[in-house]
């Protein structure tokens, strides 16, 4: 079988995105990861699938590079409006559907997608004034020092892998405040079982867990190995937040065929 793909990044967070609009490609566990195998296939810390879906501008269909399907993705869910208006759907407003349920989206005039993410309603503070929550993926958030020199996988993989998140698997994030007050994030995610340049959902899983720390703030600054996002929300209570979104660039790098 023979189809066009698309390669996009959102701050170096990358994917293979497929129009599966016609509904014919099905892709198996195995298939899917050899495609985002850096080495023997195109290379991606993720796939997705864009299908129609009644009512909505398209589904997103996502899957982790080890081909498993349990999580939303935030760049994903931008590289994918950005996917659609290349594709030729201009619209002010996007709304499509994902694993975690309804989302809309916008373009703002710089070029960024401004993504809306579901409602947190509990966050967890869990042992060493550490931080659980889930923002469309379950995300461990830890405050560290020395964060562009922490040891991101050793210590993700060994918390991902703890008794309490081994069997469905935790996403890990490493923040710290700089000295220009925006918070820097470093991710481990589940899925890949690797570092990852950015993770929407842990940038803005971290932005929350400022915020929690940090009453006022609307909107935060996240810098991440990949680039820069923001976050803007609504704090309803000191765990509860809605009105979040993800706000970050979405780039089309290359796109080719593919037979598997």
């Amino acid at each position: 079988m023979a189809f066009s793909f698309y390669k996009y990044h959102g701050t170096g967070n990358d994917f293979i995105i497929i129009d599966n609009r016609s509904n014919n490609i099905e892709l198996s566990e195995s298939q899917i990861k050899k495609l985002c195998d850096r080495h023997f296939g195109i290379g991606a810390d993720g796939l997705m699938l864009m299908n129609n879906y009644p009512d909505y501008d398209f589904e997103m269909k996502y899957y982790n590079s080890d081909g498993s399907e349990n999580s939303m993705c935030g760049n994903g869910g931008r590289c994918m409006v950005q996917f659609a208006y290349d594709l030729g759907l201009h619209k002010r407003e996007y709304s499509f559907i994902a694993i975690d349920g309804e989302h809309k989206a916008s373009i703002e005039d710089n070029g960024w997608i401004d993504l809306k993410m579901v409602d947190v309603n509990n966050v967890e503070v869990a042992e060493y004034a550490d931080y659980i929550l889930n923002t469309g993926s379950p995300h461990f958030v830890k405050p560290v020092t020395g964060i562009w020199s922490y040891n991101v996988v050793k210590e993700g993989r060994e918390i991902r892998n703890n008794k309490r998140f081994a069997k469905q698997g935790i996403n890990v994030n490493f923040t710290e405040i700089d000295e220009e007050g925006n918070i820097c994030v470093r991710t481990y995610e589940r899925g890949v079982e690797n570092e990852t340049l950015s993770c929407g959902t842990g940038v803005t899983a971290a932005a929350l867990v400022f915020a929690h720390n940090d009453n006022g703030f609307n909107r935060v600054e996240v810098k991440t190995l990949g680039g820069y996002l923001a976050v803007e929300f609504d704090k309803t209570s000191e765990t509860s937040f809605k009105n979040i979104w993800l706000c970050g660039p979405a780039v089309l790098i290359f796109k080719g065929e593919v037979e598997i």
